[in-house]
């Protein structure tokens, strides 16, 4: 291997484990932390993050990729992303980079309690700071990468998408939601209401059930493990996974459907190519496509008329009650109803990319220093009332519902729309590679569709960009009419 290469493997091994270490410590801050350790942990956060900074920007880096020469496919691949990574590198001194993980982390920790009170005067300080910085961020980042600023934070979550491509495919999907939407209600309405579930359903007997079905979908619970957060998400490392929910003893649906989507995260995680760990090239292709893999589990799989019908059986058996309440086309009513709600998180498909369309907006105002912060809640409140034709009645459900840009977490949310048409794509793809797919969903067995996206998408690591990838696996580009058609085929057939 030649030896420059060598030297910069070396080096990435060491800044992974880093961010691996950081990325326990972000899990222990939301899952286990108590109150009073925040400050203690920002500083922590901050170090690493300044640690690993000087470690990628280190003068010898660019003298080892200067000589550096990679044989092979996925050498190759590894060494252009190295060079990628360090241009984004060097175009931030580390001051900046250990200003903004203070300023996030503090800032996330204020929004808990602002979000609690429903008070966005309370966090709009330091949210402030984490905008000013990321501003910063942005053009620093535009100005070495050759993007618009806006750009150059997607490029972070997932290379290779610009506005440019994102507007028209948001533009179109309003136009398809302002038709599509209230033919839907109407279509819901005429098959009249739902039967209800019989609860309660205590926390300890979801999270049973929760962790089974997700065992069953594949992950394996001697690399993972499941907790609560106020903010369920999938962390950790792909061989140490921890995935969270959060329980309403009222209702079974959000913890449930919040563990499968995110053990479709943990799947993707632990799918990843094993001989490139720690490496640029094994990791992910960009959160666009952990997205697609979480909801093709949720939205796509576990939402479906067939894995309706396992589940029916599934909460019959643990909680009894009417027969016909776990019936699929009961269940259908009641987890693919669509409204007009004011958060993200509890919307229905057809209706989130709505949501998702409002903060890439706002957000990229933000950054492009056309919206401050001060004018968010008004802002916010102006963008539903175009998009689903509802305004929110507090803070808590309007600009403080999200946790991202408390804590730094600018150019995401474009990422959960292309996945979720990723999703619809992949989803068309391995179908018709496997016809026996729906019919072991029906029997709670994912194991033909994990199959297929162990070969097609996880496998893959990095190695290509998000159209590449969904080149290789599905022999076209993103292609937002497998959505449309999804949804029309679900929403908008009487």
């Amino acid at each position: 291997m030649n030896p420059s290469y060598a030297r910069l493997k070396a080096r990435a091994a060491r800044i992974a484990t880093l961010g691996e270490a950081s990325a326990m410590l972000g899990w222990d801050a939301s899952a286990m932390m108590p109150p009073g350790g925040g400050a203690a942990r920002a500083e922590q956060l901050a170090t690493l993050a300044g640690l690993m900074h000087e470690m990628a920007t280190a003068p010898e880096v660019a003298d080892d990729l200067a000589a550096a020469q990679a044989e092979g496919e996925w050498d190759q691949a590894n060494l252009a992303l190295m060079r990628h990574d360090h241009i984004r590198a060097t175009a931030l001194p580390t001051a900046l980079v250990e200003a903004s993980s203070r300023a996030s982390s503090a800032c996330e920790k204020i929004w808990r309690e602002a979000r609690r009170h429903a008070d966005f005067a309370q966090v709009r300080p330091a949210l402030e700071d984490v905008v000013r910085l990321q501003r910063e961020t942005a053009q620093a980042l535009a100005a070495a990468l050759g993007m618009a600023p806006y750009d150059a934070m997607m490029d972070g979550f997932q290379r290779g998408v610009t506005t440019a491509e994102i507007e028209p495919i948001f533009d179109a999907y309003e136009a398809f939601l302002a038709d599509a939407l209230p033919r839907a209600l109407d279509i819901q309405a005429a098959r009249g209401p739902a039967l209800p579930l019989a609860g309660p359903f205590p926390a300890d007997r979801q999270r049973a059930m929760a962790q089974a079905i997700s065992a069953r979908l594949g992950l394996d619970y001697s690399h993972a493990r499941l907790d609560e957060s106020a903010h369920p998400f999938c962390g950790g490392t792909p061989t140490d996974i921890r995935i969270t929910t959060r329980y309403r003893e009222s209702e079974v649906a959000q913890a449930l459907m919040g563990v499968i989507h995110e053990t479709g995260h943990a799947l993707y995680e632990r799918g990843l190519p094993g001989a490139w760990a720690r490496q640029p090239v094994g990791y992910a292709a960009g959160m666009a496509a952990h997205e697609s893999q979480s909801l093709i589990m949720e939205m796509q799989a576990a939402r479906g008329d067939a894995f309706l019908g396992f589940l029916g059986r599934e909460l019959q058996a643990a909680y009894g009650g009417n027969d016909a309440a776990h019936a699929p086309a009961n269940l259908a009513k009641l987890w693919r109803h669509v409204e007009r709600g004011c958060i993200r998180v509890e919307a229905d498909e057809l209706t989130y990319p709505a949501h998702v369309i409002l903060r890439f907006r706002l957000e990229r105002a933000m950054i492009e220093g056309r919206l401050e912060v001060a004018d968010l809640p008004d802002a916010w409140a102006e963008g539903l009332s175009r998009l689903l034709g509802i305004a929110p009645p507090d803070d808590a459900r309007g600009c403080l519902q999200d946790i991202h840009w408390y804590d730094g977490g600018f150019g995401y949310f474009p990422s959960y729309t292309l996945g979720a048409m990723a999703a619809a794509q992949l989803m068309r793809a391995a179908r018709t590679a496997t016809p026996g797919l729906d019919a072991a969903l029906g029997q709670g067995d994912a194991a033909p569709l994990l199959g297929w996206l162990r070969v097609h998408v996880h496998s893959q690591g990095s190695r290509l960009g998000l159209q590449d990838l969904l080149r290789h696996a599905t022999g076209k580009p993103l292609d937002p009419a497998d959505f449309t058609a999804h949804l029309t085929a679900r929403y908008l057939t009487a």
